[in-house]
């Protein structure tokens, strides 16, 4: 019986990671909260810089908190002016991490915003158990700004 590898264990947790990632990605764009939901765990290491400006950004903890996320940005940015790409889509066991570039538009004051970001994903047992999100808030600060 031939040796059992010591990289399958990883890839298979790679394959995994890959998987919920891609599946939480098709969420994001569609706007499936009930899918968002079930993709996050019940309690979630979210990083995000607050910014007091954009009533979307803010702590969360939960899950649900987490999903309702994609609610709040689409509450107050349009929808059509919303771009995200991913240029980078790296793996590697239980993370991931995704860099690219956003931008959009905050619908009280009609402003822009665009920037690089970078987002890691912790996934364990099927579930995003960590979710820090690196962007570029000075922009997103300046487009809710009514001065």
């Amino acid at each position: 019986m031939p040796a059992k590898s010591p990289y399958t264990s990883v890839s298979s947790a790679a394959d995994a990671t890959r998987h919920v990632v891609q599946e939480f990605l098709a969420a994001r764009m569609t706007g499936d909260v009930e899918r968002l939901v079930a993709l996050f765990a019940d309690d979630v290491d979210w990083l995000l810089a607050e910014n007091p400006a954009a009533p979307w950004i803010r702590p969360r903890s939960t899950g649900a908190e987490c999903a309702a996320q994609v609610m709040e940005l689409a509450e107050h940015t349009v929808a059509e002016d919303a771009r995200a790409s991913v240029d980078t889509f790296l793996v590697d066991g239980t993370d991931a991490v995704l860099m690219g570039h956003l931008s959009g538009t905050v619908r009280a004051t009609g402003k822009s915003f665009e920037g690089p970001f970078a987002l890691r994903l912790t996934v364990e047992g099927g579930r995003i158990t960590r979710h820090h999100l690196y962007e570029n808030s000075v922009s997103i600060a300046e487009a809710c700004s009514t001065s």
